[in-house]
């Protein structure tokens, strides 16, 4: 009976696991589409994991980021960049979702 227990419990926590793995696949996808599309972030920046080479704004390959720097960054903008939350282009949920794909693709 303990090794069934034993094993259930490991089921259990593999089942969760794979869950999260899961979400958070789907998150990026979701942050990538509005990176592209929504946003379109990709007229602007460069980011080699969304397949972005624009040149008006900073290469976010190349750049320090922080989840805070880039949810900042995005809501209230910067120069020609827009506020995308002050605007009402993008959901808080959306500025946190490519905020996080942002700052977890660059670079790679």
């Amino acid at each position: 009976m303990k090794i069934l227990r034993f094993l259930l419990i490991i089921l259990f926590y593999f089942i969760i696991s794979i869950q999260k793995t899961i979400a958070d696949e789907k998150k990026m996808l979701k942050g990538l589409e509005i990176f592209n599309e929504t946003a379109a972030c990709a007229g602007c920046h460069t980011m080699k994991a969304a397949g972005a080479d624009g040149n008006v704004g900073p290469n976010l390959d190349t750049v320090d980021l922080t989840i805070e720097s880039v949810i900042d960054m995005v809501t209230y903008g910067l120069g020609v960049m827009p506020a995308y939350g002050e605007d009402g282009i993008l959901t808080k949920e959306e500025i946190e979702i490519v905020s996080n794909y942002v700052v977890n693709s660059a670079g790679k």
